[in-house]
């Protein structure tokens, strides 16, 4: 419940419980009036209370003059989450009144960007709903009639100042170090004044008339009690001299007229709060409760930019991240349940998600983080989901001719912990496809397992191939490969890290990756099932051996180019 507290000249005191002003007093015609109300209104504001017969509305409203900024995202997914949580309706508000930045490409897009997230709106384009029409470009018929109310009232005036004449007005207010605000030439003007210049055809905007004194007080669901003096406004502007309504006023009327309960917002739209609460008032509108987020902050604490990198949902799309994992970090940007717990689905943000747990505190958007979250929501979704993603990956990018399959299947599980994106994989795949055989010897970190007698384990390991034994093991499957390591070990009198080392190195030409054994066992699947595209520069097992054949063990000892000639034959 909100409260207005009016000083009278006789200093009595009175609440009034509606949200509105006490009637003007006018001299004439409601044009102006005699003297300014001195007051203040204070609003305790609950979750529990409503507009429409006890149900939690909400809404975002983006403007269509752009990509949908993560910070947006945010917004709407708050709201959203706050909406489900109360059993309320979620609307989708289109604020297209800015004509020349407004375009239906960037209407789309954020539509597209909302139903990736997985937030489906009750009420909007596309939806339809009892409160439409749900774009503001739509609406001027309502704004004129609000605003023709306002001028009945005496609420608002009009005002026939020239641009140069308010250009004036700043520079002296500028000079006495005062706030640039209007100074009222047209708020106590005749009706013949206003008369005389509506002959004339002098274009006219539509000013609110702000009281002179007194003070607003909010208490915000997220950032408490906010105030601010009147006496820093001035009259400002609700509708432009080409009939165009301003952002504010369409905003109140809009929201009013919607039944919305409650706007959560972010915290760069609080000093809007001002001008908006006085329309409320003036119009005889429930005011709704109001919560504003805090920004997202880039690492260095600066408003997140374009030059911080991808900010908008759809360049994130396109990088490969998730839904589930975008929707589950941008909860997490001032928001948490009060546990450890970071792993959220949609279903359970709704569950767990409160108004009282938002932080009022700036978050800092860590695209580190969110791609290690993106991973971890990878690897949640089911067996088949993921290689049906994978797959058809591996198939548009050109490494593989098939999206489905054992290889395919076998492939992703030894991968997956590795892939934090679903491009990831391309790399992965390829890793694992390639034979880096020369630089892995000639690196500092291969040195010293050149020189724990690798020439005698590649010997070894090439009698093996030639005389079949290793071929036969690995169409036996992991079992057979297990038996062949165990004899291959005891051959050699190695085990441990002394065996498995010098055979990573040189079967899959790498010192680090997944499991071994799973490694080249689909390697060798992936020479005899043909399922590899030629583009994928894939070196078989027996272009590996080939490469081996050719090592100057000897020269590379003495740190020589021995595996030039190797890399050429195999090439």
């Amino acid at each position: 419940m909100a409260s207005i507290v009016a000083a009278t000249p006789w200093s009595r005191i009175r609440t009034i419980t509606k949200l509105e002003l006490a009637p003007p007093i006018f001299l004439q015609s409601s044009v102006y009036y005699c003297k300014r109300r001195r007051f203040s209104v204070a609003a305790s504001l609950s979750t529990n209370t409503n507009k429409v017969d006890g149900q939690v509305r909400v809404r975002f409203a983006p403007s269509p003059t752009g990509n949908l900024h993560v910070g947006g995202a945010r917004t709407a997914l708050f709201n959203y989450l706050f909406a489900r949580s109360k059993g309320g309706k979620f609307v989708l508000r289109i604020e297209d009144t800015d004509l020349e930045r407004s375009t239906k490409e960037s209407e789309e897009a954020v539509l597209q960007d909302l139903s990736w997230l997985g937030l489906d709106w009750d009420e909007g384009p596309g939806v339809g709903g009892d409160y439409g029409p749900y774009r503001q470009s739509e609406r001027n018929s309502l704004y004129k009639q609000y605003a023709d109310k306002l001028l009945e009232s005496g609420h608002v005036y009009r005002c026939f100042c020239s641009n140069e004449e308010l250009e004036k007005m700043k520079e002296i207010a500028k000079l006495k170090q005062l706030p640039p605000v209007y100074t009222g030439k047209w708020a106590t003007a005749t009706d013949a004044e206003v008369q005389k210049e509506l002959e004339r055809g002098t274009p006219y905007t539509y000013r609110f008339r702000v009281p002179k004194d007194g003070s607003l007080k909010i208490s915000d669901l997220i950032r408490g009690e906010v105030s601010w003096n009147l006496d820093t406004l001035g009259d400002f502007v609700i509708m432009r001299s080409n009939g165009q309504p301003v952002y504010n006023f369409c905003v109140t009327v809009d929201d009013a007229t919607m039944a919305i309960s409650h706007v959560i917002r972010a915290e760069e739209h609080l000093p809007n709060t001002l001008r908006q609460a006085l329309i409320y008032k003036a119009l005889g509108f429930s005011m709704p409760y109001f919560a504003h987020v805090s920004l997202i902050l880039a690492p260095d604490r600066s408003k997140l930019s374009k030059r911080h990198g991808a900010t908008s949902v759809g360049q994130f799309r396109e990088m490969g991240y998730l839904p589930q994992a975008m929707v589950n970090y941008l909860a997490l940007l001032g928001w948490g349940d009060g546990t450890e717990n970071e792993f959220f689905t949609l279903k359970q943000l709704v569950e767990k998600f409160t108004i009282e747990r938002v932080n009022k505190s700036g978050a800092i958007f860590d695209s580190t983080k969110l791609r290690w979250m993106n991973g971890q929501h990878l690897r949640a979704i089911p067996s088949n989901e993921l290689t049906k993603l994978i797959g058809e990956r591996w198939k548009s990018t050109g490494i593989l001719t098939e999206s489905k399959g054992p290889f395919v299947d076998e492939a992703i599980q030894l991968l997956k912990d590795g892939i934090d994106l679903v491009p990831d994989s391309d790399k992965a795949l390829s890793n694992l496809l390639s034979y880096p055989l020369r630089d892995t010897l000639t690196s500092s970190e291969g040195k010293s397992i050149v020189e724990d007698n690798l020439s005698e384990v590649a010997a070894h390991l090439l009698a093996a191939y030639d005389g079949g034994e290793l071929l036969a093991a690995l169409e036996e499957g992991h079992a057979g490969w297990q038996k062949w390591v165990k004899g291959f070990g005891k051959t050699l009198k190695r085990k441990g890290k002394s065996l498995f080392m010098p055979l990573r190195v040189l079967l899959t030409g790498k010192l680090h990756g997944p499991d071994m054994g799973a490694s080249i066992l689909l390697i060798h699947k992936a020479g005899t099932h043909g399922i590899v595209s030629p583009r994928a520069e894939f070196v078989t097992l027996d272009e590996r051996f080939k490469m081996l054949r050719q090592v100057d063990w000897e020269a590379l000892k003495k740190d020589q180019p021995a595996l030039e000639s190797a890399a050429a034959t195999a090439n």
